[in-house]
């Protein structure tokens, strides 16, 4: 199951952002979505998650979670729409064992295992980065899109984190601002610049002449 853009033009309002937009992508692939600010990153995911809504996790820039509630209660909202009111209810109050263990898991992968009970309003920016990531695993979706969902997380931190997303959803769109990052973890680069795609390609056969073009 993948995403399928024809002759799109995106925006909002009366603003144009992208248009005669033609975008294809397929199951199994890994795409980094890289341009300047305001080229469009965020319009294309969010039209990308207007044809599939229900199917993909989805992570976006400010990560949209209670902050009176704990990194627990957070990640589990990930299974939200999966179960009936009553047992979330019953869930959010009094988590089960195999509920806590699943969360902790995620927790301990994330690095955040010791905050899995502390309330999201205590923690740092890249430790809320984290909780958003978890509430996508969390999920049970094979699909995840995200918008910059690793930008407040260090080097070292952002690219373990990458890989685990890669390797963990069978299709996967995120938008980077850290190119570097993109060439290494994603099978195919799209670059947006002045309301178009610039370029669309294997990040094997990106050149920094190519990255020069975005940015310059």
């Amino acid at each position: 199951m993948g995403f399928e853009l024809r002759h799109r033009k995106l925006g909002y309002g009366a603003h144009t952002v992208l248009e005669n937009l033609d975008l294809n992508i397929q199951s199994g692939e890994t795409v980094a979505i890289i341009g300047k600010s305001g080229a469009g990153k965020s319009t294309l995911l969010l039209a990308l998650r207007e044809q599939l809504a229900q199917q993909v996790a989805w992570c976006p820039q400010q990560p949209g979670l209670v902050p009176t509630l704990s990194v627990h209660h957070n990640i589990y909202m990930g299974q939200l729409e999966q179960h009936h009111f009553l047992v979330n209810l019953w869930r959010l109050l009094r988590p089960g064992t195999i509920v806590k263990q699943d969360i902790q898991a995620i927790c301990q992968t994330l690095q955040i295992q010791e905050h899995q009970f502390t309330p999201c309003q205590k923690l740092s920016g890249g430790q809320l980065q984290r909780v958003s990531i978890g509430r996508a695993l969390y999920s049970n979706k094979e699909i995840l899109l995200g918008d910059e969902p690793i930008s407040a997380l260090d080097e070292f931190h952002a690219h373990k984190t990458l890989q685990l997303l890669c390797e963990h959803f069978t299709t996967l769109v995120v938008s980077l601002h850290d190119v570097d990052l993109a060439l290494n973890c994603c099978q195919r680069i799209i670059a947006l610049k002045e309301g178009k795609i610039l370029f669309d390609k294997s990040s094997s056969l990106v050149s920094k002449s190519d990255i020069h073009q975005v940015y310059n």
